[in-house]
């Protein structure tokens, strides 16, 4: 049996589509993976989805995702609230962006 090897995440970009309130990683198989938001106001994102495909998971690429959102956050001075589950557990192993929180 092969043992499929990690991604490797030096080559993966994340687009962020202001349009469609989402940062995406697309994936070498044609599938994506995402992390989608909201701005209930101006000086606030709400990180309210984060999809990534189940044959791609256990990688890593959701915490890349949300990284690159509180990055983003930060760089424009937003508040975050975790709207989604897998942001809030992010936040327990990384109480550092706790700082963004609303």
């Amino acid at each position: 049996m092969r043992t499929r090897k990690p991604p490797n995440f030096l080559r993966m970009q994340i687009t962020h589509d202001e349009k469609y309130q989402q940062f995406t990683i697309a994936l070498p198989d044609g599938d994506e993976a995402e992390l989608a938001y909201s701005k209930p106001a101006e000086d606030v994102i709400s990180f309210t989805h984060t999809f990534v495909p189940e044959n791609h998971r256990n990688q890593g690429l959701a915490e890349k995702l949300i990284k690159a959102g509180f990055a983003y956050a930060q760089k424009n001075n937003l508040k975050v609230i975790p709207g989604c589950d897998v942001v809030a557990k992010f936040l327990q192993v990384h109480p550092e962006y706790q700082q963004f929180l609303m």
